[in-house]
């Protein structure tokens, strides 16, 4: 009885983890290595793109499966030069012990085939969740908005 308490204790999901989650993401991503990157997705996870309008109101912009994100990012990296800053600004732990909520924001720098830098934040959200002892994401809503100096 000890034992079986000691490994479920020792396979719940903790705030620590899903930060270093997301720090592994972030590396994988500026590190341009698209296996890795996949690696920390579930099969069947989802990516949805949308844009907070200057009324508030989420506009849709895309939706792509893992193979189909995994497609962008190659063609992404193919054409362009970047850095990616992600910072976890929420933390919600399932009450399962095996899945969590993290809210965060991304600011991306890009130069794009000589085009001048430019800079995109996102507001993102991703559910993870415990899958035979790893941590993994079941997919990102990215929400473009304005650039806050404070982020």
């Amino acid at each position: 009885m000890v034992l079986a308490i000691t490994v479920a204790l020792a396979l719940a999901v903790s705030e620590a983890d899903v930060r270093a989650f997301v720090a592994r993401q972030e590396a994988a991503w500026n590190a341009r290595n698209v296996p890795r990157w996949a690696a920390t997705f579930t099969p069947d996870a989802r990516f949805v793109d949308q844009a907070r309008g200057s009324d508030n109101s989420i506009v849709p912009t895309g939706s792509s499966s893992l193979a189909q994100a995994t497609a962008q990012a190659r063609r992404f990296f193919a054409r362009s030069r970047f850095r990616e800053t992600a910072r976890v600004t929420r933390v919600e732990l399932g009450p399962d012990g095996r899945s969590a909520e993290v809210f965060g924001y991304e600011t991306s720098r890009i130069e794009s085939a000589g085009k001048p830098e430019r800079t995109l934040c996102a507001q993102t959200e991703q559910r993870l969740v415990l899958r035979a002892g790893r941590l993994l994401s079941r997919g990102q809503t990215d929400t473009a908005v304005r650039c806050r100096a404070a982020y």
